[in-house]
């Protein structure tokens, strides 16, 4: 939940913030030259890039040795700044336009490096030296050494070819040249999207998606997984802490992604899906990416059959925020198995993540076991006690008693554990609860968030459940850690009920 976490505090902090439709390097590079800044990042590749305010990684920044305050520099952090220009200085001098195709040729995901050791044999170590001790780092400054001598890349990249057999040349010029585009900053104008809320590219003027889902992926309202779903029929799910021998924690969402497929194909039910062979049902396949164990492996998912009253374009994807909230608030809960009704009781924004953790009781291998919903269950009613006690509005009065509360959850939580054992099934039937939550908040936000969205960073946090989880096992009295707060006390018991119902 990082990627969702991270997109909810830049919201909370006001930061604004623009998510790329594809590859977001050529479109950073891009604007920090518009605008002449330094990009930050930790990414080597902005190395490459010909940026006019170079390049600061992350990794060098002092944050903790905050500098200054007056005069004209005012307050600052110290940082390191890469300059590809005194880079090159110290190779010739190289020409700048000359590293993108140091970078294809040195290590890249789509060139085959084998079909280069022959240029390399010759070339890659300076002064004939062999690749003995630091061989890697020996043949980098061979490459650059070479490249110096070139002009400009077209020469340099015929040089290269004149080290390979006749018919691997024009495969590896195309593969040279396609990397080297991707150094090349982007002609994007994503000014236009801080100034006035607008993103236009290339490529998503070419995907013929609805412009609401545009909109949405472009301010974080959507995440990558649905352009990912809709536009390359692939979606990749990330591997968690869990236990490698039982089948992967994403298995338990897999009817809820069904249902996201679902509503994303079913109006290109008719065409062929990106399958090995033509289905035979003619509905939509997704190929998902999860792991085997150890190992990745990749499986084609059928969409979810969607009811008729829906198929019957009641959801059509390009007007669904027209579909009236009632229709959609029950479409998302008929997906996770809960009845609004069951949810009256529950605050606004803890009604999600209580019906996905309905639905995670029902989904999860193992089963979940008492011990471990109280535990999530407390996580929550903790985080609401945070957040109720650190409010900053002032006009909001915080209850004597919660503030005795919250300092005694506090304390409990400075004592030293007894028991340190880490319990693998436990942390794979939590990571199942969140690829379930991770699944809901896609389809909820695909719904145009028929639920409110709960805070992230206040709902979970995965020490405190492990801890939790082990303490209730051997001292059930922990159950009543929020009992100095009425109001928590009964939150508590509304959720726990809730769920048992």
């Amino acid at each position: 939940l990082t990627r969702e976490a991270f997109v909810q505090a830049l919201g909370r902090l006001g930061v604004p913030f623009v998510q790329c439709f594809s590859e977001a390097d050529r479109e950073i590079a891009g604007l920090a030259n518009r605008w002449g800044c330094p990009v930050l990042s930790l990414d080597s590749d902005f190395c490459v890039f010909d940026l006019a305010g170079g390049y600061c990684p992350l990794s060098h920044f002092q944050w903790r040795s905050v500098c200054g305050g007056r005069g004209a520099q005012g307050c600052y952090v110290p940082a390191r700044c890469f300059s590809a220009e005194k880079f090159c200085g110290h190779f010739g001098p190289l020409k700048k336009s000359l590293l993108p195709l140091f970078a294809a040729i040195s290590g890249n995901d789509y060139v085959d490096l084998a079909a280069l050791q022959v240029f390399f044999s010759k070339v890659g170590s300076p002064r004939g030296r062999a690749a003995g001790k630091g061989g890697k780092h020996a043949r980098l400054q061979g490459l650059l050494s070479w490249l110096s001598q070139f002009a400009e890349p077209t020469e340099a990249v015929d040089n290269v070819l004149k080290y390979l057999k006749r018919h691997q040349r024009e495969e590896i010029r195309e593969l040279l040249c396609a990397s080297m585009e991707d150094y090349t900053p982007s002609d994007v104008n994503l000014e236009a999207f801080f100034q006035n809320g607008k993103y236009d590219c290339e490529a998503a003027r070419n995907s013929n998606l609805p412009q609401w889902i545009l909109d949405a992926l472009a301010k974080g309202k959507l995440a990558p997984f649905i352009s990912d779903a809709l536009m390359l029929r692939s979606t990749f799910l990330h591997v968690q802490v869990e236990n490698m021998q039982r089948p992967s924690a994403h298995s338990a969402a897999l009817p809820i992604r069904q249902v996201i497929y679902g509503l994303l194909l079913k109006a290109s039910q008719n065409t062929e899906a990106a399958s090995p062979s033509k289905q035979t049902n003619e509905l939509p396949v997704v190929c998902e990416f999860d792991r085997l164990r150890k190992t990745l492996k990749k499986t084609f998912v059928q969409a979810a059959s969607l009811p008729a009253d829906i198929c019957d374009d009641h959801f059509p994807l390009d007007k669904l925020m027209e579909v009236p909230m009632v229709c959609r608030q029950m479409f998302l809960l008929e997906t996770l198995g809960v009845k609004m009704g069951f949810l009256e009781s529950v605050p606004s924004n803890l009604q999600l993540p209580v019906a996905v953790t309905c639905y995670w009781i029902c989904c999860s291998e193992p089963k979940v076991k008492l011990h471990q919903l109280k535990a999530l269950l407390l996580v929550i009613v903790s985080g609401e006690l945070h957040r109720i006690t650190n409010n900053p509005d002032t006009r909001v009065l915080c209850a004597e008693d919660d503030s005795i509360a919250y300092k005694e959850f506090l304390k409990w939580k400075e004592k030293k554990l007894q028991n340190k054992d880490f319990d693998l099934d436990a942390a794979h039937t939590f990571c199942q609860w969140q690829c379930c939550l991770q699944m809901g908040l896609y389809l909820n936000q695909l719904l145009c968030t028929p639920l409110p969205e709960p805070d992230l960073s206040r709902l979970y946090t995965g020490s405190l459940v492990h801890r939790l989880c082990r303490e209730l096992k051997s001292t059930p009295s922990v159950e009543n850690l929020f009992i100095l707060s009425p109001k928590m006390t009964q939150l508590y018991q509304v959720l726990l009920n809730t769920v048992e119902s």
